[in-house]
């Protein structure tokens, strides 16, 4: 994560959640706000509903892992939150499926650049 920075404080993602763009996708839900600096900023959030702490590590490693290597295709200068959907198994979710799901939304959001 060369360009992007974790937000960590909780009025830090009241911000993002309450004034950015909500996106959805089967797995994940993403909330995004234009920031004016020269750096991506990300957060993730996966409820306690989803599963134990084991569980919910493990969706945030993968989270993370697929946007580190969707990145340097990213505009910057976005804050950034990924939900993971309550009513999805987290059983059911695999690496391929969450980058697949990234990489739709971020289309949808017209920050994807294909090289």
């Amino acid at each position: 994560m060369k360009k992007t920075e974790m937000l960590k404080k909780n009025y830090e993602f009241r911000k993002v959640l309450s004034k950015g763009k909500y996106y959805s996708g089967k797995y994940i839900e993403i909330f995004a706000l234009k920031n004016k600096e020269l750096k991506n900023k990300l957060g993730i959030a996966v409820s306690v509903k989803a599963g134990k702490a084991v569980h919910r590590n493990h969706l945030k490693r993968l989270i993370r892992e697929n946007y580190r290597l969707l990145e340097n295709n990213l505009e910057i200068g976005n804050s950034i939150v990924f939900l993971w959907k309550k009513k999805m198994d987290i059983k059911t979710a695999n690496f391929k499926d969450i980058k697949n799901d990234m990489e739709n939304i971020f289309e949808k959001m017209g920050i994807f650049i294909n090289d």
